[in-house]
């Protein structure tokens, strides 16, 4: 069966095949709706306010002006005491009062960082293990030379 198969397909005529038009999806014409009016402007139709400096913007802004000339021209003058000055020295601590204050932070910051320092410092005492302590008992304690000879007599080994 498969071989009579076969031979009917390369019998059979063939049918010619159809050109496959394909549509340009990549072009810019396969979008028309993107493609309104570009060329032609269209003009918006928003009526804007007539720009000019009558506008409040530039009202603030003068009225500002006026007001830094005014504050500089009436201010006292950095010699004079003047009423703000004097409310904010009644109601704050003199200057003496924080220089005691910040010297005295200073010396506990320092008597802490002292304190942590020694204590991360701190080591074991070391230990001196002689393999053969009973040496310490050896030997006369006369006829020895001045300053060549340590005094042991009150050293006790450990016993470990």
């Amino acid at each position: 069966m498969p071989l009579v198969r076969a031979a009917g397909t390369s019998l059979r005529p063939r049918l010619a095949a159809a050109p496959v038009l394909r549509s340009r999806l990549a072009s810019s014409h396969a979008h028309e709706e993107h493609h309104d009016d570009h060329h032609g402007e269209a003009h918006d139709s928003t009526v804007y306010p007539r720009e000019s400096f009558s506008g409040p913007f530039w009202r603030r802004f003068a009225l500002a002006t006026i007001g830094v000339v005014a504050f500089y021209q009436f201010a006292p003058a950095p010699g004079e005491e003047n009423r703000l000055s004097a409310g904010i020295a009644e109601y704050t601590k003199p200057a003496e009062f924080w220089d005691k204050l910040t010297v005295k932070h200073l010396l506990q910051t320092v008597e802490v960082s002292d304190g942590a320092l020694l204590i991360g410092d701190a080591k074991p005492a070391p230990v001196h293990r002689y393999r053969y302590p009973q040496r310490f008992e050896q030997g006369s304690p006369h006829l020895q030379p001045v300053g060549l000879v340590v005094d042991v007599s009150d050293v006790v080994p450990k016993n470990v």
